[in-house]
């Protein structure tokens, strides 16, 4: 029931920009909650990164004293991976196209986090 409802949540938030190409919730631990995934991507590999970047971002603004951490923007040749919390416990995962309108993303990604939050 509650991973229907956030899919739901990833599908409507896929479907605000044709630049978001995948999407997730992950637990802070790493296992996957709920995705809106393509083909052939591995879900528990994105589970698993995301948990790993998720907390060396915590660790690296902790240590650098940039306050806490609201999200993660890796920017590769073929597109851009946005990570942000989802509440304490789960981790929004975006991956977009290299030439998405970011300020656009990261309010659609700010909204859904917010409703996942509510969520869990």
């Amino acid at each position: 029931m509650k991973a229907d409802m956030l899919t739901s949540v990833l599908t409507e938030l896929n479907g605000t920009s044709a630049d978001i190409e995948a999407s997730g919730v992950i637990s802070t631990d790493g296992l996957m909650m709920a995705s809106v995934l393509p083909a052939g991507m591995d879900e528990d590999r994105v589970g698993a990164m995301s948990a790993a970047m998720l907390s060396l971002g915590d660790r690296t603004a902790q240590e650098l004293n940039r306050g806490n951490l609201e999200q993660v923007l890796i920017k590769g040749a073929r597109g851009y991976v946005l990570m942000t919390y989802a509440g304490n416990e789960a981790v929004l995962t975006v991956l977009a196209k290299p030439n998405a309108k970011l300020g656009l993303i990261f309010l659609d990604v700010k909204r859904a986090a917010e409703s996942i939050s509510e969520m869990l």
